[in-house]
C-alpha cells in the first residue's frame, strides 16, 4: 500500500507533521505557545521505542514491505543513536519530540520516513510515549524506595538494644526501641510501594491503535504493541484512551503521598539531630555550613526534601485542575 509524504516545511523550513487544508503557517506567536518539545524531548526514547513497534505492527498488517521495514527500523536507530549523542538537536524549532524525530527520520532514510505515522495519530503516540516513560519512572522510584527500606531495617538491626523517649505533642510520652520509630518509616513506605504498584496497573495499559479518537483504520495487531512495548493490558475505548489522563492525577498522588513521608522522616532527622536532642548525629558530607556562624552545620538536605513535598501536593492541585475539563 503506498501512502502520499505529507511531508510539510513550516515557515522557518522546518518540518511539521499536519498541514492538509492549511494554506499557509500559523502566526508565530501561536507556533511558539503550541511548542512543546522542551517538555516533551524527555520522551525521545519511549517515541523512537513507540515507533519502533508501530513498525513492526503496520508490515505485519501488510501495510509496509519488509523492505520498507527495516529501512524505517534502521532509520529510527540511527536517530535514536543522533539523540544520545548529540544534545543540540533539541535546540530546534521543532513543534515537539514526535515532530522532531520524524524530521531526522527524514534526514537518515528519506521519502519512506513519511509511511511511519500512517494509521497513527500524535494523540495516541503522545498517550503511549508518557505511560512508557511513567511505568519506568514508577519502577525507578520503586526501587529507591526499596534501597531506603532496607537502610532503615539495617539501622534498625543495628540499634536494637537501644531506647528512646517517644513523642506526643512534642513531649516525652513513653519509650520506646530505636528501631521502632526507624521501622514506623519503613512501614509508611512500604504502603507507598503498594500504592504505587497499584497505580502501574493502571498506567502500563496500552493506547496505541487508538488513533486520533475512533481507532487507528489499519488492521495493527494491538497484542503485538503490548508485549513489544511492556504493557499489562490493552485499552478497551480508544476515546477513553487518547483523551484521559487520570492515570497521571494517580501518579502523582502516590508521589505526594511519598513525598509527605519523606517529609515526616527528614522532619524527625532534623529534630533528632539538634543540640537539644542529640539522638542523631548527621554526616558532615550531608550537612552545610554557615556564611556567619562558623560552629553551624546545617541539614539543608532535609529541609530541602521537605520543601519539595509542597511542590508535588500543588502539582497534584494543578493537574486536577488541567484534567477536570
Amino acid at each position: 500500500m503506498q501512502q502520499v509524504d505529507t511531508e510539510r516545511a513550516a515557515p522557518d523550513g522546518g518540518h511539521r507533521l499536519w498541514g492538509g487544508r492549511f494554506a499557509a503557517g500559523p502566526a508565530p506567536a501561536l507556533d511558539e505557545l503550541n511548542r512543546s518539545l522542551p517538555v516533551d524531548r524527555r520522551l525521545w526514547r519511549e517515541d523512537i521505542e513507540a515507533s519502533r513497534a508501530w513498525v513492526q505492527a503496520l508490515a505485519r498488517a501488510d501495510v509496509l514491505t519488509l523492505e520498507e521495514a527495516r529501512e524505517l527500523d534502521a532509520g529510527l536507530r540511527a536517530v535514536a543513536d543522533r539523540l544520545a549523542h548529540e544534545p543540540e538537536l533539541f535546540d530546534s524549532d521543532d513543534e515537539d519530540i514526535h515532530t522532531l524525530v520524524e524530521r531526522l527520520l527524514y534526514e537518515v532514510a528519506g521519502p519512506v520516513a513519511g509511511k511511519l505515522h500512517t494509521g497513527r495519530s500524535r494523540n495516541d503516540q503522545v498517550a503511549t510515549d508518557a505511560r512508557l516513560w511513567t511505568m519506568r519512572a514508577l519502577a525507578g522510584v520503586d526501587s529507591e524506595l526499596r534501597a531506603l527500606q532496607s537502610a532503615l531495617v539495617e539501622q534498625a538491626t543495628a540499634t536494637i538494644d537501644l531506647l528512646m523517649p517517644s513523642y506526643t505533642h512534642l513531649r516525652r510520652a513513653q519509650p520506646v526501641r530505636v528501631a521502632h520509630w526507624l521501622l514506623a518509616h519503613f512501614w509508611a513506605l512500604d504502603r507507598d510501594r503498594q500504592r504505587l504498584q497499584g497505580a502501574l496497573e493502571r498506567v502500563a495499559v496500552l493506547p496505541l491503535g487508538s488513533g486520533a479518537i475512533a481507532g487507528s483504520g489499519f488492521g495493527v495487531d494491538r497484542r503485538l504493541l503490548k508485549e513489544l512495548l511492556g504493557f499489562r493490558t490493552i485499552s478497551d475505548n480508544s476515546l477513553d484512551a487518547v483523551g484521559d489522563r487520570d492515570w497521571i492525577i494517580e501518579t502523582i498522588f502516590v508521589a505526594s503521598t511519598i513525598g509527605v513521608h519523606l517529609s515526616r522522616l527528614a522532619e524527625d532527622l532534623i529534630v533528632f539531630s539538634t543540640q537539644e536532642f542529640g539522638f542523631v548525629e548527621l554526616p558532615e558530607a550531608y550537612t552545610t555550613g554557615s556564611s556567619l556562624m562558623p560552629q553551624k552545620r546545617n541539614p539543608d538536605g532535609l529541609e530541602l526534601a521537605r520543601g519539595m513535598a509542597g511542590r508535588l501536593i500543588g502539582e497534584l492541585t494543578s493537574a486536577l485542575a488541567m484534567v477536570k475539563s
